[in-house]
């Protein structure tokens, strides 16, 4: 109750600073420290019941602190699951979807229009209102056209990349994906920036960590609050490591590069500690959404228990592991069973920072501080939307499907299976199947990997039933869809060098997710064809700006 009550004092006093009125001795507000991982699974973490116990650093970190088992993304689909932690609202809103198809997946590739709209109001915009110096490091994905650059959306800072390291590509008919340091390009990836297909080696996740810990020493130097979004990518195909963690794993290169993340969290921490400044920041460690199965097991992740993976909207797609760490604030060795959401994040970043939610538009995050310092828990439904399709909810225990569908059956015959050996008739379909009158419903307690839906005859099924009907139907008669973003592409707007642009042609030709690309758009890309109103005239860089060489 102690950590309760300092926390509300200064969050009291940071109004009253806030409101122009002079508190002697008021609290600088806590460092925020984001850890997002990149299709890690659930089921990864020694914590969580990987049997290898690989990750004694992130599993110490929840004997610290607070683990969340019930805590999900909102999307299974990077660049959504993205927009979402960064502005507190459903990918639907802020128009992280496509139309292009029902129940459809779509992301940023580098033939994207679209990005985050300046209408969106993200979290770092928001803490500056409090002083923050903010950064990201690794994976942006939220639109790599001059006005979506993370520099005009809040941060301070930036190192990493619009999109994730696909490639090598020829830089003619496609460019390699360029890194940037704030808003210089200063190499592109498998150029200036290797990665060994053939080994999987790359020392990004070490740059990457360099980068954190000398913007922790700086801001810390400075004595400013700082927002510290640490967004990296190695576990998602092809995953790389560092030479001292290739073929350490029992797992394989995925678990290399497992294990060179929980080193690298390790050492935030342990430099967290050594400056004194741990108990002035919060650090939340979760990921974008489930484990990527189509590339498991080499390739990819654990998602436990839960059926399927990324792209699909059953748990193993979006149940994600988490774990809130704040020594002195959050008693140590907690388990929380409220249902979380990455949109958490934004709400609660902004609650740590004694500012309120903006008034002016729906905010589907929750403030997750009652939970983390007090322990209580509040009922909230959790939605699980595919493109510009609610697909289920979860209410409680119960989770209800309205619509189940994993992927084509022409990809899957093509080998693309979402779901690796977990076949569940009637459940893991091929087509989409509607449930909207009569939805499947599950109790995640006794059955977590959905394979046993309740009997419709029965009183249970009756129950949950009228529990989560008023929450599905007041929800879409409230929603206001954003204006879709993932709808166009063209390759007018890929990250090109001054005079390499290719003729703007479309070609069918591989997606570097197994996928094929027909006719300018992909099954879970999103794009339709291109529109032909972009001229094929790219900037010197992807921002407009001089390219330069890697210092």
């Amino acid at each position: 109750m102690a950590a309760v009550a300092a926390a509300t004092r200064w969050r009291l006093l940071l109004v009253l600073s806030a409101a122009g009125l002079r508190v002697t001795g008021a609290p600088q507000p806590p460092n925020i420290l984001l850890l997002l991982m990149d299709d890690m699974g659930w089921g990864d973490l020694g914590v969580y019941g990987e049997p290898s116990r690989e990750t004694p650093n992130l599993d110490r970190m929840a004997a610290e602190g607070m683990l969340f088992p019930d805590f999900y993304a909102a999307n299974p689909l990077c660049s959504p699951s993205r927009a979402a932690l960064l502005t507190g609202r459903l990918p639907i809103r802020s128009g992280f979807y496509t139309t292009n198809g029902h129940a459809r997946n779509a992301y940023t590739p580098q033939e994207i229009v679209g990005g985050i709209p300046d209408s969106e109001l993200l979290l770092p915009e928001l803490l500056k209102e409090a002083g923050y110096t903010s950064k990201i490091v690794g994976k942006w994905h939220l639109g790599h056209r001059p006005q979506f650059h993370p520099l005009k959306h809040g941060f301070d800072e930036w190192f990493g990349s619009p999109n994730c390291h696909f490639g090598p590509y020829d830089n003619k008919a496609r460019p390699n994906i360029p890194v940037y340091r704030d808003r210089e390009m200063v190499g592109r990836f498998y150029e200036e920036f290797p990665i060994n297909l053939k080994t999987g080696e790359a020392n990004l996740t070490q740059i990457y960590l360099q980068e954190a810990l000398d913007f922790i020493k700086r801001q810390q130097a400075a004595h400013r609050p700082f927002f510290l979004y640490w967004a990296i990518d190695a576990t998602h195909a092809p995953v790389y490591a560092s030479r001292p963690f290739l073929g350490t794993s029992q797992r394989g290169r995925y678990g290399d590069a497992v294990r060179e993340i929980d080193d690298s969290v390790g050492r935030i921490l342990h430099l967290l500690r050594d400056l004194s400044i741990a108990e002035n920041t919060f650090v939340f460690f979760t990921s974008d959404n489930g484990a990527a199965l189509i590339s498991a097991p080499r390739q990819g992740g654990s998602n436990g228990p839960f059926l399927c993976g990324k792209q699909t909207t059953f748990e193993g797609g979006m149940r994600e592991p988490a774990i809130a760490w704040w020594p002195g604030h959050i008693p140590a060795g907690q388990v929380s069973h409220q249902l979380g959401n990455i949109m958490d994040l934004f709400t609660t970043s902004l609650s740590l920072a004694g500012l309120a939610p903006p008034r002016d538009r729906a905010i589907d995050g929750l403030d997750l501080l009652p939970t983390v310092l007090q322990g209580r828990l509040t009922d909230r439904p959790i939605f699980y939307y595919r493109g510009n399709t609610l697909m289920a909810v979860t209410l409680g225990q119960y989770k209800a499907h309205l619509w189940t569908w994993t992927n084509s059956w022409e990809e899957f015959r093509q080998g693309v299976d979402f779901c690796p050996g977990q076949n569940v008739s009637g459940v893991t379909t091929h087509s989409q199947e509607e449930h909207t009158k009569l939805p499947l419903v599950f109790h995640l307690g006794r059955d977590p990997g959905e394979r046993y839906p309740l009997s419709i005859a029965s009183t249970e099924y009756l129950d949950a039933l009228r529990w989560i009907t008023p929450v599905v139907r007041q929800h879409q008669e409230a929603l206001v869809p954003g204006q879709p973003q993932l709808n166009v592409c063209n390759r007018a707007v890929m990250e090109w060098q001054g005079g390499c642009l290719a003729p703007l042609q479309v070609q069918d030709e591989p997606n570097p997710r197994g996928m094929w690309v027909l006719k300018g758009w992909a099954d879970g890309l999103g794009c339709s064809k291109p529109t032909g109103h972009l001229r094929a005239q790219p900037p010197p860089t992807p921002w407009g700006l001089t390219h330069k060489s890697v210092p």
